[in-house]
């Protein structure tokens, strides 16, 4: 009985305790929803956002309450709550601010009053950038993407109904393509430490943490970063930067009053177009200085990249509760909202990231090595969490079709992978997956899995035709490549065999060889410290065919067409019957270590076509060797040859997944140091030298102003006993029409001619990418949005070996172009003057590095 009591005590304690639920929608006068308003509880800094459909739910515990409701552009509204032990119905009707402009005369040719606040704005900026030496808060962060239409091909490949149904849209190509949510508690100390925590994930239709990263946009910095660089590496000016003043023209639009304070209205106009710079409004408090809430815009004039669109609506309120020291008269972020839209290769979506902050600690205490490499950490079981943890921690309900898309997606997730090792689901995949096709092996190529779980065989080979080329010592050549991968039990790590075949059908050589990669890696836990590291063994072995310049200056397919329409035989190669180990560690500190062991036999291969297409009457095609620095064909020879080399970038940060660590750069620049030696008289080898090469390389982001690379090295031979041609130092040259890589190599540069074993050469490269800096000034090209480049490359041996070069160039054209003019001097005198064409731009990056 005792027993019984206590349990019935206990229930009616809690059920009296417990928060009740309050809810309600938030329209303007017209019945309009207005989505994401901002819901606070006043006297605390608690508060949640309404959803896209205007509705919020809160939980609050018995008594009296003063709910909140605020929207940018809209009047404040309060409102009494006394709750009780049932849920209650709360809803808002706002409407649009009235300003008052009564106490404002502004003269004929008199300055607009908005710029004497923007001016005591631009004063308080920097108290107001970092305002607390260290704080920590919650951040929840929703993620969705709907399209509105989708092409019929992406890439080549058509869209059919079974990918929409995975992608979860009607056949009209409308729906909710990405939904995400996540839970992550930030931490800040000054003056730049930071460290992100994401307590919980949640990605529709997968079980993935999803878009996890608060998007924080500060506009008391100078230089606004919005979603990272990739939409603009200039960044955006803010309206309140130092310098705003010479971007943006103000209007007052007038000023209203909250909690007795004065809020002024301000409306943003950029200056010109084809500049960083946002549009739009910002509310500034009078007296204080501060922004109260802003609604800014940015478009394609805006340099905006990528997406057509993007508006951003931010609601500042106080971290601290009322009396409270701590914190006292500390404004941060409560809620912010990016709205998007983008039309891509006839992709057509919206879509928004909603950030809520709650839980503000403006006074926490960080235990000791608390900040350290890790820059955001995921929580090991932050992607299994329960509805029931979603319902009680979400800020704002999910609307109507989110739920639909949660459940179904959710549960096709589910079933697929309770039966993905049922023989039903992989008959169906194999089925889905097809026979491999005569047009795949010809051209496209192919990828196949044997879908066994949980160790599937993985298959997969490149066209045929791609690959083919034409040079003077194969005539036409055909290659095959393949891999065949399985991850191993256990630790095993992941095992791969690439057989490599080749056959020159003028020279009638067979060429075979294969390599056997091993990829593993180590994990250790200690506490929450989670240590990483991963090793690739790689054994290679068989005969191929190999160029001279172990870098490969020229690609068989720019070779073909300047063998075959030009008669130039640019590249030279050679037969090597070889073996080689080689081993790639990268540590948990972000060192690298790589170690190899080459053995070749290496063979002269010589010319054994003539032909092209067009024949020039002054032009033959030179032997199959390096003519520059060698008399005669090299003689058949053996080398021994190893090779270490280290690799570090300090200061580097990380991201810490349940299961692996992933680098994430640093603000330094990256070094590294190579030593090679040649063993004489190791199995028969005929080589004997010692060289060694430094090198450091950066990326800088200068902002308005554009971005700075550079990679210098130095270098040279400790041991000149015995060198052979294909031993030397090399700098890459290039003497086609396609640039080569940019970065590494000199764009007017013979590819042999300045090869040395000198004790010491030096190699600079540099090149500085306007983004868009000069060239919006310029009426066609800032509608274009081509943007400038400019650098030069130079190489020194000694007074009689030394080469430079300096370029401009047009970039992002048509997204993936880059067009150089370049002017070079070899050995003090004019070289030549050539034109250079690559990839370069928004899109053009990415292709390049996929070469």
């Amino acid at each position: 009985m005792r027993v019984l009591l206590l349990c019935l005590l206990t229930l009616l304690c809690s059920s009296a305790a417990r928060a009740n639920r309050v809810t309600g929608t938030v329209r303007d006068e017209k019945g309009n929803v207005l989505p994401y308003s901002s819901i606070l509880i006043k006297g605390t800094t608690r508060g949640v956002t309404a959803g896209g459909d205007g509705r919020y739910s809160i939980e609050l515990s018995p008594g009296e309450h003063t709910i909140v409701c605020q929207y940018v552009g809209y009047g404040r509204q309060e409102k009494k709550v006394q709750v009780g032990r049932a849920d209650i119905v709360v809803d808002f009707r706002l409407s649009p601010q009235q300003l008052s402009m009564a106490e404002v005369v502004v003269r004929p040719g008199g300055e607009d009053p908005a710029y004497a606040i923007i001016r005591h704005a631009i004063k308080k900026r920097r108290d107001y950038e970092t305002p607390l030496d260290s704080f920590t808060c919650e951040a929840y962060i929703k993620t969705l993407m709907r399209t509105r239409s989708l092409p019929k091909r992406i890439l080549g490949q058509k869209i059919d109904e079974a990918d929409k149904k995975d992608m979860g849209v009607d056949s009209a190509g409308k729906g909710i393509i990405f939904l995400s949510e996540s839970l992550t508690k930030v931490a800040f100390k000054r003056p730049d430490k930071v460290k992100l925590e994401v307590l919980s994930g949640r990605q529709s239709g997968n079980n993935g943490f999803g878009f996890s990263v608060p998007t924080f946009i500060n506009f008391y910095a100078n230089n606004v970063s919005v979603l990272g660089d990739q939409l603009s590496p200039r960044g955006f000016v803010s309206p309140i930067a130092d310098a705003a003043l010479n971007y943006y023209r103000y209007k007052f639009l007038g000023s209203y009053f909250e909690e007795g304070k004065e809020i002024n209205e301000i409306e943003v106009i950029p200056r010109r177009k084809f500049e960083p710079l946002f549009s739009g409004k910002i509310d500034i408090i009078e007296g204080e200085w501060r922004i109260h809430s802003l609604d800014l815009r940015l478009v394609k004039e805006s340099q905006l990249e990528i997406l057509d669109t993007l508006e951003i609506r931010q609601i500042h309120a106080p971290v601290a509760a009322p009396g409270a020291t701590a914190g006292a008269g500390i404004w941060m972020v409560k809620s912010q909202v990016i709205y998007f839209a983008v039309k891509l290769f006839g992709f057509d979506a919206v879509g928004n990231f909603l950030n809520v902050y709650n839980n503000y600690d403006v006074a926490p205490q960080f235990r000791k090595r608390f900040f350290n490499n890790v820059l955001i950490r995921y929580d090991t079981a932050g992607n299994r969490k329960t509805r029931a943890y979603w319902d009680s921690i979400r800020p704002l309900p999910l609307e109507p079709d989110e739920k639909v898309n949660y459940t179904i997606r959710d549960s096709i997730y589910q079933y697929n992978r309770d039966s993905m090792g049922t023989k039903k689901n992989r008959d169906s995949l194999l089925k889905k997956q097809g026979p491999v096709k005569l047009s795949e092996v010809l051209y496209t190529g192919f990828n196949r899995s044997d879908f066994r779980q949980p160790r599937p065989l993985r298959y997969s080979m490149a066209g045929l035709l791609p690959d083919a080329s034409y040079n003077t010592v194969e005539g036409i050549s055909m290659k095959l490549d393949a891999t065949i991968s399985k991850r191993l039990k256990g630790e095993g790590g992941d095992l791969s065999f690439s057989p490599h075949f080749r056959y020159g059908f003028h020279n009638t050589h067979f060429n075979a060889w294969g390599q056997l990669v091993l990829n593993r890696r180590s994990l250790t836990r200690e506490g929450d410290e989670l240590s990483s590291s991963r090793q690739t063994w790689s054994l290679a072995g068989g005969q191929r065919v190999v160029q001279f310049n172990p870098d490969n200056p020229i690609s068989p397919l720019v070779n073909t067409v300047y063998t075959l329409f030009a008669r130039r035989n640019y590249m030279k190669i050679y037969e090597s019957r070889f073996a080689e180990l080689s081993s790639a560690t990268r540590f948990d500190n972000g060192m690298r270590l790589n170690v190899n062991a080459l053995y070749e036999d290496r063979l002269p291969l010589d010319n054994t076509t003539g032909y092209s297409v067009i024949r020039y009457k002054d032009r033959l095609f030179t032997p199959n060797y390096p003519v520059e620095k060698l008399p005669a064909q090299f003689t058949r020879h053996q080398a021994v040859v190893t090779t270490i080399g280290f690799q570090y970038q300090p200061g580097q940060r990380f991201i810490e997944y349940p299961n692996r660590k992933v680098s994430i750069g640093s603000k330094y620049p990256t070094f590294s140091v190579t030593y090679t030696k040649g063993w004489d008289g190791v199995l028969g080898s005929d080589v004997n030298f010692d060289k060694w090469k430094f090198s450091v390389w950066d990326d800088l982001n200068f902002k308005l102003r554009g971005q700075l690379r550079y990679l210098f090295s130095v270098g040279g031979f400790m041991n000149t006993n015995s060198v052979y041609i294909q031993d030397y130092q090399h700098f890459n040259g290039n003497q086609t029409l396609l640039a080569s890589e940019y970065l590494n190599s000199f764009q007017l540069a013979p590819y042999y001619a300045n090869s040395t074993t000198a004790r010491f050469y030096a190699t600079g490269h540099l090149e500085h990418h306007f983004n868009g800096f000069l060239t919006n000034k310029l009426p066609l090209f800032r509608r274009l949005n081509w943007h400038l480049v400019g650098g030069a490359n130079a190489f020194y041996v000694n007074p009689g070996n030394h080469y430079e070069e300096m370029f401009w160039g047009l970039e992002n054209i048509f997204k993936v172009l880059r067009v150089d003019v370049v002017t070079s001097w070899l050995n003090g005198a004019y070289y030549q003057t050539g034109l250079r064409v690559g990839f370069g731009g928004l899109l053009g990056d990415g292709f390049r590095r996929q070469r």
